[in-house]
């Protein structure tokens, strides 16, 4: 039985995309057999992360309407011979995802992968509510600020009520919270919210804390995911994530400053 996983925010420019590409990767190259849909319809940028844009012919919107086979709009990944992608269209309004259409395709999928993870439009439009709506699992997306845990805490109205869970009164969506973009010396300095500020605001379970990094932009822009970058914090961070949701017990790293050591100290760096 396929797991369903939707990874959204309230706000966009969080890292939704990233982390959606990343988790799904470690997922992959832990032996399960995933697939990342993209459920930004007109936007479009899961196919970017995951360096496969120009592979691209059939895409999501396609399959619903009939135009294409679910076979022929999946997208293999060169890297990995078990993660897949099914990239959303460009030129359709997101008012082409139907419920139906959407739990069609869902089901399909549910069929061939232990994996579905849906990545999300921000806000809570017909695009985000259409990928949150099927889903088993959510990881909330959030950067340590004001406003964007405020738009994350209304998403997590939205999960409890606007799911099929949720309308068939059935055990609600697992929700869990991945914190980007943290820097300790900006959370000392007060220009951020500390790991525990975000954690008492939203009150749901802890999946990662993803470091400030410049690797996250290197692999973007390379179309690689981050956590094929193992020497790299933010790499690390990723794959001790999925770790987590994997049900393995595993510390929380890079929350405070790093100390220097003497040679840092010395030469600098």
């Amino acid at each position: 039985m396929a797991k369903i996983i939707v990874v959204t925010s309230g706000k966009g420019g969080v890292g939704k995309t990233t982390t959606s590409a990343a988790i799904g990767t470690g997922l992959a190259m832990r032996g399960h057999r995933t697939v990342l849909v993209d459920f930004d319809v007109g936007l479009r940028n899961l196919d970017l992360i995951m360096g496969c844009e120009r592979r691209v012919v059939y895409d999501f919107i396609n399959v619903i309407q009939g135009d294409a086979s679910l076979n022929q709009a999946l997208i293999k990944d060169k890297r990995l011979d078990n993660l897949y992608v099914l990239a959303a269209s460009q030129t359709r309004d997101k008012d082409a995802l139907s419920v139906e259409g959407v739990e069609r395709v869902i089901n399909d999928l549910a069929a061939q992968f232990d994996f579905i993870i849906c990545d999300s439009p921000a806000g809570i439009e017909k695009g985000a509510h259409m990928a949150m709506y099927f889903a088993d699992e959510a990881i909330v997306v959030t950067n340590p600020e004001v406003s964007s845990v405020r738009d994350s805490d209304r998403m997590l109205g939205l999960l409890s009520s606007k799911s099929r869970r949720a309308e068939q009164g059935l055990e609600p969506i697992r929700e869990s919270l991945l914190l980007t973009r943290y820097n300790p010396t900006r959370v000392e300095t007060g220009e951020m919210l500390a790991v525990t500020d975000v954690e008492e605001i939203l009150s749901i379970k802890l999946l990662g804390v993803i470091p400030e990094s410049q690797a996250v932009l290197k692999a973007s822009n390379q179309g690689v995911p981050v956590i094929f970058d193992a020497e790299s914090d933010a790499g690390q961070a990723y794959s001790d994530a999925v770790d987590r949701l994997l049900g393995a017990d595993v510390p929380h790293r890079f929350l405070e400053v790093q100390k220097k050591g003497i040679l840092q100290r010395l030469f600098g760096g």
